[in-house]
């Protein structure tokens, strides 16, 4: 099956570049010129991926994406002309899986869309036995988790970087460490992708996200997790 990105961007040449570069490397292309547009598609469509503008009128791509993370957990790389930490930080923290800021080139354009829609060791995963401490449980072969017996939503980012972790339970795992494997080696110096990523797996299921037990941090090196109950 071929695969489907929406792109929702209002302006009309940024459009017409992404998609067809796009286009040429076999993907199949819906767009958008607005947020409301962006969600009708969004609806009508089964989506793979979504490249999202944060500067559409209204509602903007933030609104978009915080509409859409109500309905569903589709990777969303937002596009932006804004440079800014604080605007990368409030994106990735609102659900974003990545981050792309403009003018950008059609390598990295096309890099990000690889590894956004890459599942990062599905293959190892499907045969390791779930991973179980206190009242978290990680299924690998169904990518599911629970807390205390719920079902925990995550977006597929979230749920790459909680299983790197919990494959490696018991290890430290350095912030490159787990930019590399979960986004790739082009992303190794993006440290604060890997700190808002785990400030939100931690308010899905740590009891206090404050004082988390699952997801422990190794203060100025990285994050473990505790070995499985055995």
């Amino acid at each position: 099956m071929r695969t489907t990105i929406l792109v929702a961007d209002d302006e009309a040449p940024m459009r017409k570049y992404v998609a067809s570069n796009l286009k040429v490397r076999g993907y199949d292309v819906v767009l958008a010129a607005d947020g409301l547009e962006a969600l009708k598609l969004a609806s009508e469509h089964p989506l793979d991926l979504v490249l999202l503008d944060i500067g559409m009128p209204g509602p903007d791509g933030t609104q978009v994406l915080q509409a859409l993370r109500q309905e569903s957990q589709i990777p969303v790389i937002m596009l932006s002309g804004r440079a800014r930490e604080q605007d990368k930080v409030r994106a990735l923290d609102l659900g974003a899986d990545d981050y792309l800021t403009k003018p950008f080139g059609v390598d990295e354009l096309l890099a990000r869309v690889r590894a956004t829609l890459r599942r990062n060791g599905s293959v190892l995963e499907s045969s390791l036995p779930t991973y179980r401490c206190a009242e978290l449980e990680l299924d690998f072969s169904a990518r599911r988790v629970r807390v205390a017996g719920r079902d925990v939503s995550l977006t597929p980012k979230q749920y790459d970087v909680l299983a790197y972790l919990a494959r490696n339970a018991g290890k430290v795992l350095t912030h490159r460490q787990i930019l590399q494997v979960v986004w790739g080696g082009q992303y190794a110096d993006e440290v604060d992708y890997v700190w808002t990523y785990v400030r939100r797996i931690r308010r899905r299921i740590e009891p206090d996200p404050a004082e988390p037990q699952y997801v422990l941090t190794e203060p100025g090196v990285g994050y473990r997790m505790p070995s499985a109950s055995t």
